[in-house]
């Protein structure tokens, strides 16, 4: 019997690269997503459902229709920077919006979540990160993660919600196949940034911070390629569905790369230079988030097939050429 998932966010960059891997994986998608920060284009396997996380009335009788085995929930706001300036929209969606979500759930008796959350739970941490690292937050992202992470154990323990929580690292590149990438206006992210200054002659990418306690003053992180990412939450609802305990799960690496070695493997898969300049720090910004993935491959078997710098930027490269040459959809 096919399964069916519900995926919020599903028309934004993991959601989207998710829907194709639990596409393949043999699941029915259903994607509900107001496109405030989606693409209608990316939506390329399931049907959309355009709507809003808060209209708790309206997820619910989505639900209901949907009957799925399951929730995959990416919708959310995720820059650190913007969070520092704007905190009450990270806890109006982020928060509240999970809220809603939960709230959807428990009224249309849908008992399993799989949890898009994020490194930046952990906050400032030299060693390797594990699940049992503490969290400790820097900025306002990170810190309605960490509370939706509590809110989903809570209904857990009052409810019966099954979840597994997955802390991902730095996602970067693109669908190996080219059909959807990585594509946000304005664009916050190292990665298309040094990348746009490989294309476009006239754009100088800034390093934010050269004065980090790192091997080279950059901010040093771990890259994880999307579509390792969306195979990890493929497995994540396959765990969920075949009894799985409620659980968490870094998804990582374990190598770290700083922001100036980046820009110098864009030159190296571009070739062609970035131009680059110094920039100030960007607040909430920690020197150093690597992980140790050990427990996700021994418990869900997963392991980064795609996730070496230069592979995410040959994916990402070719992505970015072929998305900055048309013209952009409208939502």
């Amino acid at each position: 019997m096919t399964k069916t998932v519900l995926v919020t966010g599903g028309a934004g960059y993991v959601g989207s690269h998710s829907c194709k891997a639990f596409a393949e994986a043999g699941w029915n998608i259903v994607v509900y997503d107001n496109l405030s920060r989606g693409w209608r284009d990316f939506v390329r396997w399931g049907e959309l459902i355009e709507g809003d996380l808060h209209d708790t009335a309206k997820l619910t009788e989505v639900l209901r229709d949907a009957k799925p085995d399951a929730v995959a929930h990416f919708a959310a706001f995720a820059y650190v920077a913007e969070s520092m300036k704007q905190p009450e929209i990270y806890y109006q969606n982020n928060v509240a919006g999970t809220l809603s979500l939960l709230e959807a759930m428990r009224a249309a008796d849908v008992r399993r979540l799989v949890f898009s959350s994020s490194c930046a739970t952990y906050g400032v941490h030299e060693e390797l990160i594990t699940e049992e690292t503490p969290q400790a937050p820097i900025n306002p992202y990170g810190a309605s993660k960490m509370i939706a992470e509590r809110m989903i154990r809570d209904f857990g323990m009052a409810h019966g919600l099954k979840s597994v929580i997955l802390r991902y690292f730095n996602a970067g590149g693109a669908d190996p196949a080219g059909e959807i990438g990585e594509r946000h206006d304005p664009e916050p992210h190292v990665i298309p940034l040094a990348i746009m200054g490989a294309m476009d002659g006239t754009f100088t990418f800034t390093i934010n911070g050269t004065d980090f306690d790192t091997r080279d003053g950059t901010p040093v992180r771990d890259y994880v390629h999307v579509s390792d990412l969306a195979d990890a939450h493929w497995r994540a609802l396959d765990y969920l569905d075949a009894g799985g305990e409620s659980d968490v799960f870094n998804l990582g690496t374990g190598r770290g790369v700083s922001v100036s070695e980046l820009a110098d493997a864009v030159s190296r898969v571009a070739g062609k230079s970035v131009p680059r300049q110094s920039g100030a720090r960007r607040p909430g910004d920690p020197p150093s988030l690597v992980a140790s993935a050990a427990k996700a491959e021994r418990v869900l078997g997963w392991r980064p097939q795609r996730s070496d710098i230069d592979t995410i930027l040959e994916t990402a490269w070719a992505w970015h050429q072929k998305d900055n040459h048309k013209s952009r959809p409208d939502n």
